[in-house]
């Protein structure tokens, strides 16, 4: 399997409860892990994320401070975001954005977007989007 281009890599507060929540809840999968790094790396419909809890050396040019996720937000496309996201409603999980439909200027185009922003347990916001229709501007 080919590796992206760009693959975020998200440090988090405890990689257990991060792996449930991405895992259990959002449904993506573990391609593989470092345990003793306290690292994963998981994909869901071809996108790709790293989750890793520092445990010595790090990529932080600071201190950490909650919520982790603080101005990003990954919009992450999916086949269908109505059941991912009574998927999510179902788990108890923060949502920010609750499920909307909204259309989007591209070029000469409009995209229909379906919709919702998740905030992960250490404050990422999370956008699955999934493009349901595209009509002239």
């Amino acid at each position: 399997m080919a590796e992206a281009a760009l693959v975020p890599e998200l440090i988090v507060s405890d990689i257990e409860a991060s792996t449930r929540f991405y895992v259990d809840v959002l449904g993506f999968g573990v391609r593989y892990e470092r345990v003793e790094e306290r690292f994963v790396y998981l994909e869901r419909e071809g996108a790709e994320l790293m989750l890793e809890q520092p445990t010595g050396r790090s990529f932080l040019d600071g201190e950490l401070e909650q919520p982790y996720g603080r101005g990003m937000n990954l919009q992450i496309a999916v086949a269908d975001a109505r059941a991912l996201y009574e998927r999510v409603q179902a788990s108890g999980a923060s949502v920010l954005v609750p499920i909307e439909e909204r259309w989007y200027q591209r070029n000469t185009e409009l995209l229909g977007v379906r919709q919702f922003v998740v905030r992960d347990p250490d404050g990422y916001l999370l956008r699955f989007a999934e493009d349901f229709e595209t009509k002239p501007a």
